[in-house]
């Protein structure tokens, strides 16, 4: 009999009834361990939506728990840590989104069990489950195991290729004790200025990074170009936020996000090491830089050695897009 893999799915923020980023990786990684045992808190207006979208995911059984839509951290740990007690996991697969990972090291601590932060995969042995991690700025690879208990690991979004077939989903509600402190709660909230409609730096599939070659923050644009005719993300490398070219929340590497998208494009970025560690577990890696020698194309599928003003507005004219005006 297949032992069970429990994966904790948070609800997306707003109203829309949908899991948030990372639960189709997550689910999959658990299918190729075991029985995947979806953890799903949300509103209690939607836990039934939610639960057929686990299930769809590859969900056998859907453990589910309410939450108040600002409640963060302590609930979903707390359920985490009643579901280990009621299904007595192999191991706890979480997505490392901010949420994700504040509520793995809670639940951790609640079980005193081994937390393996921001894997790139996971795999089992004669022993028992191992995680894989990107070190070093990707130039190692390091495996972790638990000597006991059931081995928490935060998964890399983008990172997992695996997904799972569709599953019963069988819901089962999972009770919290009624001494549960409450967390918490976010009572409120104003959004930032300049909110995109591109997608998620963190769970994009597609990203597009610029760095200190693209000049200013005026021509920055060109980056935000190509982005948008490839439906992809917009990223900056260490040297452009530096820079002021654009805000330090679009920085990829060591000191800002870790991605690992389908396809990651970098335009003008030389590729020093503290970047290349938040990047190079992309699936495809395409660099763009007048510098033949640039770090970065040791580590490209593709490199293109020009001016990045003459190569971006051909490639945004063939994708169709709008270049920028003459």
């Amino acid at each position: 009999m297949s032992t069970s893999v429990l994966v904790l799915l948070l609800a997306a923020p707003g109203e829309g009834g949908m899991l948030a980023a990372g639960a189709a990786e997550a689910l999959g990684a658990a299918a190729t361990l075991g029985t995947p045992v979806a953890v799903v808190v949300g509103p209690e207006a939607q836990l039934g939506e939610l639960a057929a979208e686990a299930g769809r995911l590859g969900a056998a059984r859907v453990r589910t728990v309410g939450a108040n839509p600002g409640e963060v951290g302590a609930r979903a740990a707390a359920a985490l840590a009643a579901a280990v007690a009621d299904e007595h996991p192999e191991a706890v697969l979480v997505p490392n989104s901010t949420e994700g990972a504040d509520a793995a090291g809670r639940a951790a601590v609640r079980l005193r069990a081994p937390l393996a932060a921001d894997a790139v995969a996971v795999e089992r042995d004669d022993e028992g489950i191992l995680a894989r991690h990107s070190v070093y700025g990707g130039a190692y690879e390091a495996t972790s195991a638990a000597t006991s208990g059931p081995l928490v690991v935060t998964l890399r979004l983008g990172s997992i290729d695996a997904r799972a077939e569709p599953a019963a989903g069988e819901t089962v509600p999972l009770e919290l004790a009624s001494t549960e402190r409450r967390g918490l709660v976010v009572d409120g909230f104003e959004p930032t200025a300049g909110a995109s409609s591109r997608p998620d730096l963190r769970s994009a599939s597609r990203v597009v990074s610029g760095g200190r070659g693209v000049g200013s923050k005026e021509q920055f644009v060109l980056i935000e170009q190509l982005a948008d005719a490839l439906g992809a993300a917009v990223g900056a490398s260490r040297a452009a936020v530096d820079a002021g070219y654009v805000d330090p929340s679009l920085q990829v590497g060591q000191t800002g996000t870790s991605v690992s998208p389908d396809l990651y494009l970098a335009v003008g970025i030389s590729g020093a090491i503290q970047h290349r560690a938040g990047m190079q577990t992309a699936t495809n890696i395409i660099a763009i830089d007048k510098d033949p020698n640039a770090p970065i194309f040791g580590i490209a599928d593709l490199g293109v050695v020009g001016d990045l003003f003459t190569i971006v507005p051909k490639v945004i004219e063939l994708l169709g897009g709008k270049g920028p005006s003459s």
